[in-house]
């Protein structure tokens, strides 16, 4: 590792180690020229300081699928292989890294297009200027639309925002402000081409979908690092709305300090997608339930070659064929409706981005179709608004039971808003044994359980304090103080969704109420 920048950045000796493996294609490539790639590293080591104070405020007004995350880092690679003679080995290898707890690919991979060939050619003094540059740039905030100069340019991007309507894409041009030169407008800081990323596994969307909402443990082989982290990143996007838990490796190598947990026999492949190019893999990882195998693409006439389904023991040789190694069933029937438009469409040189908005409203549909029934249950268990009284604890959530779920699909299930026919029950039991199933629950119970918080502190608002206040011993009454003191403290650190007047209002309560007690116990409950 050549150079840091900024210099006070830490990273720890095997993040870095990792980092310099993870930026080089891994088996021989005679591609020559430039190549773009993404990976996704555990972070090693304590917790570290970020630069960001409170990633919460981002986190819940941010997507899911964008939240910044704490454990792992994103690294977009730039890497450059041309011949040059004074080199020992006959070739310039170098590769420029941008490394974040943001997964915006595509503002990223921008960023790198516009920086590293200037890095290559002036070094480092170019690289100081760019960081000074970004240091300028506002934070990201959902829903708003930036403007990023670097390098003389502007890159103008809106980072999405929770409460965006799903599948309504951003707006191609913004007021331009007068900016010159014009703006280099990104349609999205995230969405890859996933019609270019599936073009050869078209028929088997159906298939990956439910791998993915199953959390099933997939190896991408691919042949190269570009390949892999493209086909990994548009696999784990196919969930959105929801957010895939599992873990998930664009682009990863042998030499990876993880190698070890995740090749070992001795126990279940973990949950987890990750990103090949090496063909040992195939030997290392033959005990996978789930091996995607794609080369370079080919055309069958001017369709793409659609890869086959083939049996896990066809999987002897380093030089396996394309194909999806599996003997996984689907649960649900194909759409053909869907490929045929998507065929038709190359036919006719639909653009690319037009077979992108397809294929991506088709699993957009299709995950609500799943998630929307869970969303009415799991909404059935809040307690009544009447159960919430401001002097009792507010009453509990009550418990998810999967059978009681499966007893509402008859007469509300996906079937209402979806025509694809197939064992639905039996996907929703496989699923409540994902990882997905117990990330989207702990989610929705803890925004349930803030808008309790929120409606029980509105409820006491709304109370007659003084009234209570007539027949209570000061034990009581102190009590009630120390206890809405601290609801109070609650609502702010974990900004529930509570009006600023209600939380005001709690204020002013609390200071009435001390204002009622004897002096000696005034002063305590101030200092306290």
């Amino acid at each position: 590792m050549e150079l840091v920048y900024p210099y006070d950045f830490r990273l720890t000796e095997k993040e870095k180690t990792n980092i310099c493996y993870l930026s080089f294609p891994d088996s021989y490539s005679g591609g020559l020229g430039d190549s773009q790639f993404s990976f996704r590293l555990r972070q090693s080591g304590g917790q570290r300081n970020t630069h960001f104070g409170d990633d919460g405020e981002y986190n819940r007004e941010a997507p899911l699928t964008l939240q910044r995350e704490s454990a792992h880092y994103f690294g977009y690679v730039y890497f450059r292989q041309v011949k040059d003679s004074s080199m020992k080995r006959g070739y310039f290898q170098k590769s420029l890294v941008l490394v974040s707890r943001l997964p915006y690919v595509n503002l990223f991979e921008s960023l790198l297009q516009l920086i590293a060939p200037e890095y290559f050619d002036k070094l480092e003094p170019c690289l100081e200027a760019v960081c000074n540059e970004i240091d300028q740039w506002p934070p990201p905030v959902p829903g708003q639309t930036l403007n990023l100069p670097v390098m003389g340019i502007v890159i103008q991007v809106r980072i999405p925002s929770r409460v965006d309507k799903p599948g309504s894409s951003p707006l191609k041009q913004f007021n331009q402000e007068n900016l010159l030169p014009a703006p280099l407008v990104l349609p999205s800081v995230q969405e890859l081409d996933l019609f270019r990323c599936f073009q050869s596994v078209l028929i088997h969307i159906q298939m990956l979908w439910e791998l993915m909402l199953l959390g099933e443990p997939i190896v991408v082989m691919a042949p190269s690092p570009t390949i892999s982290s493209e086909m990994v990143l548009a696999l784990t996007s196919c969930l959105t709305p929801l957010k895939y838990c599992c873990d998930y490796r664009p682009y990863f190598t042998i030499h990876d300090s993880e190698f070890k947990e995740y090749t070992t026999r001795t126990q279940a492949p973990p949950n987890i997608v990750v990103g090949v190019t090496n063909p040992f893999f195939i030997k290392t990882l033959q005990h996978w339930p789930h091996l995607l195998r794609i080369g370079e693409l080919k055309m069958s006439g001017d369709l793409p070659k659609q890869v086959k389904v083939k049996k896990l023991t066809k999987l002897k040789t380093l030089d396996t064929k394309p194909g999806i190694y599996t003997s996984y069933k689907t649960f649900l029937h194909k759409d053909k409706t869907l490929i045929k438009r998507l065929l038709k469409g190359i036919q006719r040189k639909r653009p690319s981005e037009v077979q992108s908005a397809l294929l991506r409203r088709h699993l957009l549909e299709l995950t609500q179709s799943f998630i929307i029934p869970l969303e009415h249950y799991i909404a059935s268990l809040m307690p009544l608004q009447r159960a919430i009284t401001p002097w009792k604890n507010p009453p509990q959530i009550r418990p998810f039971r999967q059978e009681d779920f499966m007893k509402t699909l008859e007469h509300a299930g996906p079937q209402l808003t979806c025509v694809l026919k197939g064992d639905w029950l039996g996907l929703y039991r496989r699923f409540f044994k994902s990882p997905n199933f117990d990330g989207w629950y702990r989610q929705r119970h803890k925004e349930m359980t803030q808008k309790l918080e929120a409606l029980h502190l509105e409820a006491i608002c709304e109370a007659n304090i003084v009234a209570w206040m007539k027949d209570k011993s000061e034990v009581e009454i102190v009590d009630l103080v120390l206890k809405l003191r601290e609801k109070l403290i609650r609502a702010r650190c974990h900004h529930l969704p509570v009006k600023e007047e209600t939380l005001q209002r709690v204020g002013l309560y609390i200071e009435t109420i001390i204002g009622s007690l004897p002096e000696d116990l005034q002063t305590v409950l101030h200092h306290h």
